[in-house]
């Protein structure tokens, strides 16, 4: 038996959009403090994410991680650049490409940002498992959101 589609809910509180919205905006607020005290902003921050997962990457390949357009790392990158946490240079091999290295300066912010993470899941209330199965439920979800916009 197939289930039927549900009635979507009329209320505000009761839309998926509004929720995730609600949480983004509230999730912002507990990480901005943080950040502020290492000089960065939250795009910022998932870039190094990007680049402490490998580093040595192209602006094309930053872009595609986070799933976002080239034009909106580039100004991220030069800010990032000017601050001395990365270097940027045209590819030897592809003068079109401009690779991404983390500088000493960046290194250390990994280590320096090990807290946000543990303070940010300490303010979540999950539990470890929690905290995975609806961070594996979300990605599902904007997998197949993406996957239907196709």
């Amino acid at each position: 038996m197939i289930d039927a589609a549900p009635t979507p809910p009329r209320t505000l509180d009761g839309q998926l959009c509004f929720s995730l919205y609600g949480a983004s905006l509230a999730m912002s607020r507990v990480y901005k403090p943080m950040l502020d005290r290492l000089g960065l902003t939250y795009p910022q921050y998932l870039l190094l994410h990007v680049l402490w997962e490998q580093d040595d990457r192209t602006i094309g390949a930053i872009a595609e991680r986070l799933s976002l357009e080239s034009s909106t790392i580039t100004p991220l990158v030069k800010r990032l650049a000017a601050a001395g946490i990365v270097t940027r240079e045209r590819d030897p091999g592809d003068e079109r490409q401009v690779r991404v290295r983390l500088t000493d300066k960046g290194r250390a912010l990994e280590r320096e940002s090990e807290c946000v993470a543990q303070s940010v899941f300490a303010r979540t209330g999950l539990s470890a498992a929690q905290l995975e199965l609806l961070t594996d439920q979300i990605q599902t979800l904007r997998r197949t959101l993406v996957e239907s916009a196709e």
